[in-house]
């Protein structure tokens, strides 16, 4: 008998070898693939503080500013030195300086225009002074003439009748020539005088053109009123909204850059009506600013507007909701107007709560519902949402205690898992997975 079992042993050592690692391969990829991990990521639902908060943009603005622009006397200049968006400075520190080549030009220009009517207003009343003289020299004469003829007339009486009265005839005639002389001399003194007073007024414009040439010269450098920070303005132009850099050219009266007053930056956003009613004031607020993105500030409500105004930002049509305003607790040399932020304002908090990922439920069937990892599969289970927050909710009612469950559907589109979750049992009547120890009878399972 052991002989023959020795020979079937060496005959069939090999098959029974096959056989025996067969099986044990079998059996361990059995243990193996009911203890298997499911192949997507999953995440452990655990109890804590659900934080319902409230969360919308805003943007950094100064309640106090000055805008430094382009004066009206610079013209079409062009821009030579700029201070650069967010360099501080101090005042009277140089913000932007204009080409002066042209102004200087001008002022040149005009300099040689007044000294050009001064030499003209010298030469008219010399000349005026001239004529003057010679007018009155040829009054005089006439008057001696006049005299004269009048003296040749007195003697009529000792002379012929025809002599007496050619006497009398000039006499007439220098006294017309007299009359006619002294007429010119006032002719020539008014034209002298007006001649005189349109030169001085061509000075005047003169003078004036050389005084505004040199105060436009004095603002082609402009400099900080105060210190700050600079913060160049957008302007309209033919390619877009863009700041003024050197080479630009800028027109009269042009904003070239704010200089806020830093003790009064705030933050101001719009919220909703829904929103309007959760918000008091004093209430914290943690903002996240877009451009200091490795510091995190702390505020306060400092004014929460009581009518509702439209917001043309929103697009037709155009909603209508409330001005909010908060102070900053901590200040930063980096802030500056036109900042965004991200707002965070915790309105509520529930303690020893279960909360999922928003990606992690679903609408099936008009119900909430979520995806399970129990055994070797994910099962779908019902939950109840009680409030979102951002992008966590708050389950009522959730998936059974320690089953990795998806963020998503078991096709590949996510994964939650629960753990302390309200009971929602897997099975049926008494072989209920987590009924806590309740009677089956008591408690009517989902499967």
């Amino acid at each position: 008998m052991t002989t023959r079992i020795r020979q079937l042993w060496n005959e069939r050592k090999a098959w029974v070898i096959v056989v025996v690692l067969l099986a044990s391969g079998a059996l361990l990829g059995a243990v193996r693939y009911t203890n298997r991990t499911p192949s997507f990521p999953t995440l452990v639902v655990t109890r804590g503080d659900f934080i319902d908060s409230l969360q919308f943009r805003g943007e950094v603005k100064a309640l106090k500013s000055l805008t430094i622009v382009a004066p009206a006397e610079a013209g079409d200049f062009q821009i030579v030195k700029l201070a650069g968006d967010g360099t501080p400075v101090k005042q009277g520190d140089v913000v932007v300086e204009f080409d002066k080549t042209r102004t200087e030009q001008d002022l040149a220009q005009f300099k040689s225009a007044l000294k050009s009517a001064q030499a003209e207003i010298d030469q008219v009343r010399a000349k005026a002074h001239l004529t003057e003289e010679e007018g009155l020299t040829a009054v005089m004469k006439a008057r001696y003439d006049v005299e004269k003829a009048k003296l040749d007339a007195s003697k009529q009486e000792v002379v012929s009748r025809i002599e007496g009265a050619e006497a009398k005839l000039k006499v007439a005639d220098e006294e017309q020539k007299l009359h006619e002389l002294e007429e010119k001399l006032k002719a020539d003194r008014a034209s002298s005088q007006a001649t005189i007073q349109s030169k001085i007024q061509a000075k005047e414009k003169a003078a004036y053109d050389v005084q505004r040439s040199e105060l436009a010269l004095t603002k082609m450098t402009l400099r900080a009123p105060l210190a700050g920070m600079i913060s160049l303005v957008q302007v309209w132009r033919g390619d877009g909204e863009s700041p003024f850099k050197p080479g630009d050219r800028a027109w009269a009266g042009a904003p070239i850059a704010d200089l806020p007053d830093v003790s009064t930056l705030r933050i101001s956003a719009r919220v909703e009506e829904t929103e309007r009613g959760r918000l008091a004031l004093q209430q914290i607020v943690t903002v996240h600013l877009d451009a200091i993105a490795d510091r995190e500030f702390s505020g306060r409500i400092e004014k929460i507007s009581t009518i509702a105004t439209a917001d043309f930002s929103g697009g037709w049509p155009f909603p209508r909701n409330f001005d909010l305003s908060i102070a900053l607790d901590q200040g930063d040399a980096r802030l500056k107007p036109g900042m965004t932020a991200q707002l965070s304002v915790v309105v509520d908090k529930v303690p020893n709560a279960l909360t999922i990922p928003v990606q992690a439920s679903f609408q099936k069937s008009g119900q909430t519902v979520a995806y399970v990892w129990e055994g070797t599969k994910f099962h779908e289970r019902v939950i109840e949402v009680g409030r979102r927050s951002g992008d966590r909710i708050l389950v009522v009612r959730g998936p059974p205690t320690r089953r990795p469950c998806r963020p998503g559907r078991p096709d590949g589109k996510g994964v939650i898992s629960a753990d302390e979750a309200e009971c929602h049992c897997v099975g049926s009547g008494a072989n209920c997975v987590c009924c806590r120890g309740r009677r089956a009878r008591d408690h009517k399972p989902d499967h």
